[in-house]
């Protein structure tokens, strides 16, 4: 099957989400990986039940999927487990327009709280020397959908972290009420193991707005970041989604442990438009 084109990361200025998305994917290439594939999933960042800039937008996710299904007839999963203490997933999808964006696209979604695990293993690993994953989340081509945001452990919330939701409540919900918990141990170190296991195919950032603070509220950038950014080098593009929050990726622990490993965090450098 064809790799990744090598464009590890783009930058573009944000006009809307249908037309901004489909140029920055053009100038990836991505329709050239699409030919062939079965199955794409969509991670968004659905963390709780707030509304953007703290989850994914739905035209976001919209305007992804109508780009796709004019390149690709590969079945479309949307998938998510949240991390909110007292709602489910299918709360959230509900209560953010998500139950009504399947039906009206004809996705599939999955609780990837809820959903059938694979256990794996690697002794590289300190935190997760092994690890149960959702299965669901392990084949076809995987799209992490970020929301660009400071973090209060992680110090930043992109691509890569965004794949926490895909750690199930009951092995990773321990010693607090959020539905990850476990992670509050050591933020930076679990995000840099779950994506040696599971990184994404493809990284999105939605930079049109960006929270300045705080992943979960608080103020806003000003002015508004105003730009997307994506890549097939998730490490690259968190690198540039630090840049765009004022950040340096070396002062980021799961950026620079994965620089080298999982992707390159130099190769950052973006082409704006």
């Amino acid at each position: 099957m064809m790799g990744p084109p090598n464009v590890p990361c783009r930058v573009h200025e944000y006009q809307d989400y249908p037309t901004t998305l489909s140029e920055l994917l053009d100038d990836l290439g991505l329709p050239g990986m699409l030919r062939r594939r079965k199955r794409v999933v969509i991670k968004p960042n659905l963390v709780n039940a707030s509304p953007f800039p703290v989850t994914t937008h739905p035209d976001m996710v919209r305007a992804l999927v109508h780009y796709l299904q004019r390149h690709t007839r590969a079945r479309i999963v949307l998938a998510e487990g949240c991390g909110d203490a007292c709602l489910e997933t299918k709360d959230i999808f509900a209560k953010l327009g998500y139950t009504v964006l399947a039906e009206e696209l004809g996705l599939e979604l999955v609780d990837l709280n809820r959903a059938p695990l694979t256990r794996r293993t690697d002794p590289e690993c300190r935190f997760f020397p092994e690890i149960h994953l959702p299965k669901a989340a392990l084949s076809g081509l995987m799209i992490s959908v970020a929301v660009l945001k400071r973090h209060s452990l992680a110090q930043v919330t992109l691509s890569m972290k965004n794949l926490l939701g895909l750690l199930p409540p009951s092995h990773y919900q321990r010693g607090g009420s959020w539905k990850k918990s476990a992670l509050h141990a050591d933020m930076q170190r679990s995000i840099y193991e779950l994506n040696r296991y599971r990184k994404p195919d493809l990284a999105i950032i939605d930079a049109s707005v960006g929270l300045a603070e705080f992943h979960l509220g608080g103020a806003t950038c000003s002015p508004p970041v105003n730009k997307l950014a994506a890549g097939f080098d998730p490490v690259a593009v968190d690198a540039a989604g630090a840049a765009l929050l004022g950040l340096d990726w070396r002062s980021i622990g799961h950026i620079r442990m994965a620089h080298g490993i999982l992707g390159r965090a130099d190769a950052a450098g973006f082409a704006s438009y």
